[in-house]
């Protein structure tokens, strides 16, 4: 009887020591907040706490406060910040699973901005942010919103319904992706100036109303940026959507990148200093390619009503807009100097002013062409720009 009691009390100090081991240490909020701020440097942000509680696996940020630095530093009261679920993993990094914020409420002078449902899931804190890949980036899983309001003297001017988006990073960890956007978005144009408001109502957009997306990737050892989607879509008026693929955006550019920004801002009062760093920022951005890129719209009536609002402001009609901005088309292509391009474009245009469906401009050279070389040809040769960059223009296809 004496041997079981015996190795029970074994059995429970063994079970003891293996729970107050590192894997079940108590939580460092101290640690956590300094590197949250160590991966947020880059953001020119710091987030202060007036202290820190830890209860169970939750860390509690009391009285916390975010301080956008630069030349107009401004900090924003957030009140208490409950980081949910906190656990440590490899290399003094944190995974935090959800970060829930209070409502925003600022109001200065006439003018008030609210958001509700805030939050932050699946958030990575990295133990080190000088490493070259994506585990010395912060990064979360999805960053939602609520509901949007912006007033100025209590009418509601702008608003959105609600906001998210998600990233992932591939099972070999080499590359990230993202997808989002906003749904729900109302712009309020009533309000603007009356010779701009009876323009918006000419147009029959006094309000405008859409959603906005996105969708891309980011493989930080090639430095290759795939933006595969961003569009536009309101009501009235059209869809625009843009893509394009660049390559040279590599981890060690995105730190020499805001180095140079923190630069700036350390100067910010500096007209030389600005400069200095304005030059350096402009060669580091020469480290990169450009592989393609698109910009597509979709008409939904707005050119239609566009020319027919241009003409009454000349004394004539939609259909006599259409055939001046037709004649006129061949003389500023002519001083664009598109070269060979110009053809195409000008019978793109023509087919789209007939019958505004869609208009897309694609450019895809057979090969990536270094930004010293497109800025190069800009400077030198303008009518060269197309050729190199296999620039395209098509309609209603």
């Amino acid at each position: 009887m004496t041997r079981i009691r015996f190795k029970g009390l074994l059995l429970a100090g063994a079970a003891s020591a293996a729970l107050s081991g590192p894997a079940f240490a108590a939580l460092d909020g101290q640690d956590l907040l300094a590197k949250i701020n160590a991966a947020y440097a880059a953001g020119s942000g710091v987030l202060k706490a007036e202290s820190i509680e830890i209860n169970g696996n939750d860390v509690v940020l009391k009285g916390t406060t975010f301080t956008a630095t630069g030349p107009q530093e401004k900090s924003i009261a957030l009140g208490n910040l409950t980081l949910q679920d906190v656990t440590e993993a490899d290399g003094g990094a944190y995974h935090i699973d959800r970060i829930e914020f209070p409502e925003v409420n600022v109001t200065e002078d006439n003018s008030s901005f609210n958001v509700k449902d805030l939050y932050l899931a699946g958030v990575r804190v990295p133990g080190s942010t000088t490493g070259d890949d994506l585990d010395a980036m912060m990064m979360y899983d999805e960053a939602h919103s609520g509901s949007v309001e912006v007033k100025v003297d209590g009418k509601q001017i702008v608003s959105v319904q609600e906001s998210s988006i998600t990233t992932g990073v591939s099972e070999d960890g080499s590359s990230l992706s993202f997808e989002g956007g906003l749904t729900g978005l109302t712009v309020d144009l009533s309000t603007l100036e009356p010779k701009t408001k009876e323009a918006v109502e000419a147009l029959g957009i006094p309000v405008i109303e859409g959603d906005i997306s996105a969708s891309g990737s980011w493989e930080p050892s090639s430095g290759t940026i795939d933006l595969e989607d961003y569009t536009l879509d309101f009501a009235n008026i059209g869809s625009l959507s843009m893509s394009f693929a660049l390559t040279g955006y590599t981890m060690d550019l995105v730190k020499q990148l805001q180095e140079t920004a923190r630069t700036m801002q350390a100067d910010a009062n500096s007209e030389q200093a600005q400069q200095a760093a304005g030059i350096a920022m402009f060669g580091l951005m020469q480290q990169m390619s450009f592989q393609s890129a698109q910009i597509s719209f979709e008409d939904a009536g707005i050119t239609e009503r566009g020319l027919d609002y241009a003409g009454k402001q000349q004394g004539s009609n939609g259909e006599q807009m259409a055939q001046m901005v037709k004649g006129m088309l061949p003389i500023l292509l002519a001083q664009a100097k598109l070269g060979a391009l110009q053809n195409q474009v000008s019978e793109a245009v023509n087919a789209f002013i007939d019958d505004p469906k869609n208009i897309t401009i694609t450019a895809e050279p057979e090969k990536e062409v270094p930004f010293p070389m497109i800025l190069g040809a800009a400077m030198g040769a303008p009518e060269s720009l197309p050729t190199l960059l296999g620039v395209s223009v098509t309609a209603n296809e």
